[in-house]
């Protein structure tokens, strides 16, 4: 059966019930894997959230103060899928208390936060996770072995997009998302460091860059109540939106390719678009998240008028064998998340990294913190770190 892993979550919106499913189903699809996670404490501030999650998924016991489960010795691992601003609070601590980390982009505001519970991570000997999920759809990942391997050629440039409408709606309630001292930067922090990370994986270290950034929805209504997710709001007083709603940005690699990153989050008419299009000197690979099973390849030795296949990836890539046992059965967004789980206690079991740890999101943090110098100084900016 393997060894009883005791874990808990902090924050139980959406993403917290997105890690709890992934810690449920994780040995369902792996079932090898030497932990087996046991619900034990979940923590969230909102009056009966944490009740209600523990009835449904089996917590041992649910409490309104992160603190408790930080103190809880039943507790080894824990997700931290709280708002930006409580990230660098409660992971420091989580690691300070023994407790390996799974915790959700982007780890705090900015690249100093993400810093300081990299090193907490580091000096308590802890594993980390960090939820960069995109990179772990297996399209994903055979799109960087075909990069790496020269099928297309060197890389010249890339494009990566993340054009979403969940803020579109004008009357969206005006939550901590839209505020700079609780959501950070914004679209910056939400989407554009997904589009970070996945730059990095597929293309290596960005190096320098410029960026301009736009708020288009200037005002929202204050929520009346809890919330959760991205909800509307009725009645409340108006409130300054103080956070970016759009990026654009170009990009230097250290490989000498070129980039371009755009990340919106009030894109009427565009739900998850998601993806990239990476060119080289003989070839391209293009990728949708919302057709995720499938990567258009282009590669030969024509150059011109050189056409472009749809390949279904199937059990041979990355971890789709996992799930589903024939190309073109589709996996979706939470086996991502299963992945990520099935990463992080495999770090633990081993004693190794494996996935996206926090040594990442100290990276994607400082493309971000470049973004936002950038746009205020209207100019190119070095990344650093």
């Amino acid at each position: 059966m393997g060894d009883t892993l005791g874990v808990g979550v902090v924050g139980f919106g959406w993403m917290g019930r997105v890690h709890t499913q992934a810690y449920a189903r994780v040995r369902h699809h792996y079932p090898r894997l030497p932990l087996r996670p046991e619900l034990v404490a979940v923590a969230d501030e909102v009056p009966g959230r944490a009740e209600e999650a523990a009835e449904q998924f089996g917590f041992a016991s649910a409490v309104r103060d992160w603190r408790e489960v930080a103190a809880d010795p039943r507790v080894r691992a824990v997700s931290v899928t709280a708002p930006n601003f409580l990230h660098r609070e409660i992971g420091v601590a989580m690691a300070e208390a023994g407790k390996h980390l799974w915790i959700e982009k982007p780890v705090g505001l900015t690249a100093e936060d993400a810093r300081a519970v990299a090193d907490a991570v580091a000096a308590a000997g802890v594993r980390s996770a960090v939820g960069f999920n995109y990179r772990n759809a297996p399209a994903v990942e055979t799109a960087r072995e075909l990069i790496a391997s020269g099928e297309i050629g060197t890389v010249t440039h890339v494009r990566i997009r993340l054009f979403s409408d969940y803020a579109a709606h004008p009357r969206g309630a005006l939550t901590w998302r839209y505020e700079r001292e609780r959501g950070g930067s914004g679209v910056l922090g939400d989407l554009a460091s997904h589009g970070a990370d996945l730059a990095r994986f597929l293309l290596g270290d960005i190096t320098s860059l410029v960026a301009d950034t736009a708020i288009f929805v200037p005002e929202r209504a204050r929520p009346v109540g809890a919330t959760a997710g991205h909800t509307l709001a009725a009645g409340g007083e108006p409130g300054r939106v103080e956070n970016e709603d759009y990026v654009n940005c170009l990009l230097r690699f250290a490989s000498g390719a070129r980039g371009v990153l755009e990340a919106c989050r009030v894109s009427v008419g565009e739900q998850n678009t998601y993806g990239f299009e990476v060119h080289g000197t003989r070839g391209a690979v293009f990728w949708d998240f919302r057709r995720m099973n499938e990567l258009g390849v282009c590669r030969g030795d024509r150059y011109q008028d050189q056409p472009v296949s749809t390949v279904y990836v199937g059990p041979g890539d990355g971890e789709f064998g996992a799930f589903q046992p024939g190309a073109a059965n589709a996996m979706g967004y939470d086996d991502l998340k299963v992945i990520e789980a099935h990463r992080f206690l495999r770090s633990i079991a081993e004693d190794s990294p494996l996935g996206a740890t926090v040594t990442d999101a100290v990276r994607s943090a400082a493309v971000l913190d470049a973004m936002t110098l950038s746009a205020r100084a209207g100019s190119w900016v070095p990344v650093e770190g």
